[in-house]
């Protein structure tokens, strides 16, 4: 779960989703790596491509502005 991703050149205000995923639904490789969690959150394009997996929301609402992506949530 520790993969870097390049996101690419920036090219004016780019939005990414942030939503929860359930652990279970991952494969086994990456539900090892979740350390007990049983929710993880995924960070996804506008094209819907996953761009990151990360324990907590606010790391991935971090890992966006970082990255000068606006983050928007979905439910």
């Amino acid at each position: 779960m520790n993969t870097p991703f390049d996101f690419g050149e920036e090219r004016g205000e780019r939005i990414v989703y942030v939503r929860p995923v359930r652990v279970a639904d991952l494969p086994a490789e990456m539900r090892a790596q979740a350390g007990g969690r049983e929710v993880v959150w995924a960070v996804h394009g506008e094209d819907g491509e996953q761009l990151a997996l990360v324990a907590e929301r606010s790391l991935a609402f971090i890992l966006a502005r970082q990255n000068d992506l606006k983050p928007v949530s979905l439910h």
